[in-house]
């Protein structure tokens, strides 16, 4: 039996999809948009495994750090995921010093969150003029392979996301909630690596968040590294 036009498009797991494939799937969705008539199948969603919650920060003086952190909205299947992406501004489009973070449902973008406070981050460090050329392809990229389980069994481990557009370097950081877990953080590291087609002789580093709380200001060191 042939498959729908939207079973073509999900047919591959989330984790699979990559900023490459983007423009190809946007293409078939407007395709789909101009048909008079929309046979059942086509209107199923595909649930994701987990609900996730976007975050949006931008520095208000008149309020703290925790207060002026914006819960945007959640999204638990692949089409809620694209039609929020595609309908908020690209993170290279923010304003410096604001943040989007994206987490697993009741998990706060904050290291005192109870599933945050023993874990860490894997952190990537982008200079200014990368904001164009990488920063969106990076973020959409961790995106995916967060909502699509890409992590394979280490998935559950992985508590959300933050991308930090900055006026001297951009960062993104994926968080993990036990930094005592060397084999799933060192496995989710290099999946992130070859997700991101990070070349061999870049290496990114793993930062416990207690570490960072205690070195506030300073160069924290990286507990692991790929």
């Amino acid at each position: 039996m042939k498959e729908t036009l939207k079973e073509q498009i999900f047919v591959r797991d989330m984790a699979t999809i990559n900023a490459e494939e983007i423009e190809e799937i946007e293409k078939k969705e407007l395709e789909l948009v101009s048909m008079e008539e929309f046979p059942p199948e086509l209107l199923i969603k595909h649930p994701l495994q987990n609900t996730w919650t976007l975050w949006y920060y931008e520095q208000d003086r008149s309020k703290s750090w925790e207060e002026s952190q914006r819960q945007i909205t959640s999204f638990d299947t692949a089409e809620d995921f694209w039609s929020l992406y595609n309908h908020i501004k690209s993170a290279s489009e923010l304003r410096q010093g604001s943040d989007y973070s994206m987490f697993k449902e009741g998990i706060r973008p904050m290291w005192e969150d109870d599933a945050n406070k023993h874990g860490g981050r894997w952190l990537i460090n982008l200079d200014k003029k990368q904001r164009s050329t990488e920063l969106d392809h990076f973020w959409l990229e961790i995106l995916l392979c967060m909502i699509g389980e890409g992590f394979n069994e280490f998935s559950e481990d992985v508590c959300g996301a933050v991308v930090n557009v900055r006026a001297r370097q951009d960062k993104l950081a994926l968080w993990t909630g036990d930094a005592s877990s060397s084999q799933s953080i060192m496995e989710i590291g290099r999946k992130l690596k070859e997700r991101l087609r990070i070349t061999s002789k870049v290496t990114i580093g793993y930062q416990i968040h207690k570490d960072t709380m205690v070195k506030a200001g300073s160069m924290t060191k990286n507990t692991y590294m790929v």
